[in-house]
Formats: structure tokens, C-alpha cells, sequence
């Protein structure tokens, strides 16, 4: 019989981030980005597969019929001092198991390479701040590193709607209230999680995933309302992601949407992780701050990315932090190395990414 405290043990020791149970296969752990067999276990089998849904199902009625009607589930579970994101996925009408685990305490904000520029784009008083990413590029972790910030710093009310609850929050000089999103919980969606906060006298709104346009609009109208709005969205890089909220919306009404954007668009982070030279991983940040210029792009009739980029290396001093500079100073430090660096830009960019570290070192004496 499949042993899942063992399996759960042994990530946690080994500082795994996630857990693959899939019939046909050892169980596997991921450790910094690498997948690796759990030692000293069995190849899984159908019946292992059923006793591990029943582990963490655990005769819950309303969940079973999720699964069932679905195929598919997400859920928290608590083990020992470790949260973990269950999330249940059928293959061959067999279900298959991804755990993330997540830990108690949150890293000191300054070990996770976030640039200053962003704490303090966090005391905005209203506006639109987004996180953006791949998966597994620890857009939750700094969402929740600006959360734990305000919450030390400043006297807000904070209401943070996830699928499902990651870390869990103490109220010390805020007010936090987190709420899970989906069928059967604190709010069905996050679009009306994000409208029922206007009536909640709040502050600050933090969305765990803006993946649609209705909770986008609700976002706008959120940020418009005087609050400020810090969501998170699937996508490789800042200016991708004004494309894609854009893009969200018919053709008739993209101008208005680029008005709206232009005024109450702040700040955009992409982030992306790398296996880093000391075989830690390492935060690679990409920042756009939305400042008059940027602003006036956003809103022309027309606009090509390249002019959002183009307006970002040029007003570096304003916070800006393009790719190819945070690539360039990530390999001038030492922590990644030249081929990891041009790994995240494109070819024709690597002449640019040469002279940007030769520039640095001039400028570093190195």
C-alpha cells in the first residue's frame, strides 16, 4: 500500500516544491525545477491511485461529487506545518495528483531578489498592480511577500481571493481577510469575490488569478473606485501582458479599455526562475512602471509592443527594469551563468545583452 505521509516526508526534507503521483510511475518530486523519483518506492497502481483520492478526499460528499461531475479538483490540506495545493485530474478515468507544497513562513522579502521599486509601488493608495509569469515562476510568493508587507507597515484592510488558500496570513497592523474561491466556497468565483469587496469597506484587493475578462473588468472598476488591485496573470513578459488585457475585449471596445488601462495602470512585474549558479533558484524580475510616457502608449488607437519596450529601456531611472538588463546584472553578480542568460531573450537580442554586461562590468570596475 502507496505510504503518502513517506512521500510528503521525504519532499519536505528534500525541499521539493511539488508532488507528481501518476499510475504507471514511481511517485516524483520536484527539486529546484528538476524532477526526481522518490527512492525507496513502488511503481503505482490503480488500486494506489484510489487509496490516495480517498486520502485526501477523506469521505467529503460535496468534493467526491466535484471530482465526479468535473474530472477535476483543487483543494488545501494541511500536513504537519506545510500547506499543500491538491489539485485532482483524471487520466484514463484514473485520478492523477499534483501537490504543491507551501510553506508555513514566508521568505524575508528581501532573499526573494524583488527590486525595491515594486515595495514601493505597493503603497499606492489606488491602482492596478499585476504579477505576471509562467507557472511555477512564483507569482504567489511575491504577491504574498507584498501582502505580509503592507500587513507589517501600513493600516489597511486586505481582502486576497485564492484556489485554494496558500499561505495563511495574521492580521498584525491590517486587517486580512482570505477567502477561498469556487463551488461550495467563501465566493463561487474571483469576478464576485472582486465585486462583493466594494461593499466591504476595503482597502486593497488581492486576486489570485485574473484569467478571464469579467474578472478583469471587476478588477477595473475595483482600481477605479479609489482601491488598489494586485492580481496576478499567466504571461512571459510586462509588455504581453498589456496585450493580453487588451485583448480581452472586442475591437469596438479596446479604446475605452486603453484609456482606463493608461490611468490606472501602475505597475507590472513578469518573473521568471532559473536554476541559479549556486544551485539555488533565482528570481529573474522584469519591471514596467506605468509612468506618463508608457501611459500615452497605452492609450494611442495603435501601439506595437516593441514601443512599450523601446519606452521602458529608455526611462530606466524611472524603476524600469527591462529583461535584458536583469539578465545582464544577474551574470555580472555571478548568480547565472552567460548561457542561462541568453536562454531568456530572444537571438537577435544578444548582441544588446553583450554590450548591456560589458557596461555593467565598466560601470562595477569588474
Amino acid at each position: 500500500m502507496v505510504q503518502i505521509d513517506k512521500i510528503i516526508n521525504e519532499a519536505i526534507e528534500k525541499n521539493a516544491s511539488d508532488i507528481h503521483l501518476i499510475c504507471g510511475l514511481k511517485p516524483m518530486i520536484r527539486v529546484l525545477k528538476e524532477l526526481i523519483e522518490v527512492e525507496n518506492t513502488e511503481i503505482l497502481t490503480e488500486d494506489d491511485m484510489t487509496d490516495i483520492y480517498d486520502y485526501f478526499i477523506r469521505g467529503n460528499i460535496q468534493k467526491d461529487n466535484m471530482y465526479n461531475r468535473t474530472r477535476r479538483i483543487d483543494m488545501s490540506y494541511d500536513f504537519e506545518k506545510v500547506r499543500i495545493r491538491v489539485n485532482i485530474t483524471s487520466v484514463d478515468y484514473v485520478p492523477t495528483f499534483t501537490l504543491r507544497l507551501i510553506k508555513d513562513e514566508l521568505p524575508k522579502y528581501e532573499d526573494l531578489g524583488i527590486p525595491n521599486v515594486v515595495r514601493k509601488m505597493a503603497k499606492q493608495q489606488q491602482g492596478l498592480i499585476l504579477i505576471t509569469g509562467k507557472v511555477n515562476s512564483g507569482k504567489s510568493t511575491t504577491a504574498n511577500a507584498l501582502i505580509n508587507e503592507i500587513n507589517e507597515t501600513s493600516n489597511k484592510k486586505i481582502i486576497t481571493l485564492e484556489n485554494p488558500v496558500e499561505y495563511r496570513h495574521k492580521s498584525k497592523k491590517s486587517i486580512i481577510l482570505q477567502k477561498e474561491v469556487g463551488p461550495g466556497k467563501d465566493c463561487v468565483s474571483f469576478s464576485d469575490g472582486v465585486k462583493n469587496s466594494l461593499k466591504e469597506d476595503c482597502d486593497i484587493v488581492v486576486i489570485g488569478e485574473i484569467r478571464d475578462r469579467e474578472t478583469m473588468e471587476a478588477a477595473i472598476e475595483t482600481a477605479e473606485t479609489g482601491h488598489l488591485v494586485i492580481g496576478t496573470l499567466h504571461t512571459k513578459s510586462c509588455t504581453e501582458t498589456v496585450d493580453r488585457i487588451i485583448n480581452f475585449y472586442d475591437i469596438k471596445d479596446q479604446l475605452s479599455i486603453k484609456y482606463l488601462l493608461s490611468s490606472l495602470l501602475k505597475l507590472v512585474v513578469s518573473q521568471r526562475l532559473v536554476k541559479g549558479q549556486n544551485g539555488k533558484l533565482v528570481l529573474i524580475p522584469e519591471v514596467m512602471v506605468v509612468d506618463k510616457v508608457i501611459s500615452g502608449i497605452i492609450k494611442k488607437e495603435k501601439f506595437g509592443i516593441s514601443e512599450l519596450e523601446d519606452a521602458m529601456q529608455s526611462s530606466l531611472d524611472k524603476g524600469n527594469i527591462s529583461l535584458i538588463n536583469s539578465v545582464a546584472k544577474l551574470f555580472v553578480d555571478e548568480k547565472i551563468s552567460l548561457d542561462q542568460a541568453k536562454e531568456q531573450i530572444e537571438d537577435r537580442s544578444v548582441d544588446i545583452l553583450n554590450r548591456t554586461i560589458m557596461g555593467l562590468k565598466i560601470k562595477h570596475g569588474k
